[in-house]
């Protein structure tokens, strides 16, 4: 099956390129010039008119590409998404990431490195999900897992992961039982430098936590140790 990526660029030239660029490596790409229109294709979560990937731009007529990641996740899509943006500072990244996207690009930037950051975000959404042999399922205290749908089920309840969401608790997973450092998941996760002054794996842990504890406020499973990082225990 066809990988379908969505390019949402208001720059023509740019998006043409980028369009031409990915079918040209076998994707099937559309491109979407206009935030609110963006929004009306992605804020659902139907499967039918599901892509694989988003390319987002940041400075968009009308809905910026914040709001749009932030809309998509709140309606369910848990597409992945690339985001580009003319800001490299840090927040402006973390501020990214924390809106719901999984990867970012400062422009200008070689189409070369672009099309790297594409396969290197799905092969991320590949090993999340347990494809080739890779950890597929695990079950944390009452909370199965399933990293093929990433999804988790506890309570009578689904809650759905996005990529970011899907790829730390899998790196907790596999470490159980061991303190993993907020540096090792800034590098692993968010592919961000370590030393990165952020809250955003903080936010990300609070979230998990919704997830997979009794009780989010006195956390049994997802512990954080103090001054080293957050430990994952399976069975409390």
């Amino acid at each position: 099956m066809t990988t379908r990526i969505l390019i949402v660029e208001d720059e023509a030239h740019l998006a043409a390129g980028i369009r031409f660029n990915l079918e040209a490596e076998g994707y099937d790409a559309e491109v979407e010039a206009d935030g609110a229109r963006a929004l009306s294709r992605l804020a659902v979560s139907d499967p039918a008119a599901a892509f694989d990937l988003v390319i987002l731009d940041v400075m968009l007529p009308g809905v910026d590409g914040f709001a749009v990641a932030d809309a998509m996740r709140q309606a369910g899509n848990f597409t992945p998404v690339l985001m580009l943006t003319a800001k490299s500072l840090a927040e402006d990244v973390v501020h990214g990431l924390e809106a719901g996207a999984d990867d970012y690009l400062a422009k200008p930037f070689d189409l070369g490195v672009l099309l790297a950051r594409v396969k290197g975000l799905l092969r991320r959404r590949d090993w999340a999900r347990g494809d080739s042999g890779n950890l597929a399922t695990a079950r944390v205290g009452d909370a199965e897992v399933d990293f093929r749908k990433f999804e988790v089920r506890t309570r009578g309840q689904t809650f759905r992961l996005t990529l970011l969401e899907a790829m730390l608790l899998k790196l907790l997973v596999q470490n159980a039982g061991h303190v993993v450092s907020k540096g090792e998941i800034l590098q692993k996760v968010w592919n961000l430098s370590p030393d990165t002054e952020t809250r955003a794996v903080d936010n990300f842990v609070v979230r998990l936590r919704r997830y997979v504890e009794a009780d989010p406020r006195s956390p049994k499973h997802l512990q954080t140790v103090r001054g080293a990082g957050y430990r994952l225990v399976l069975e409390a």
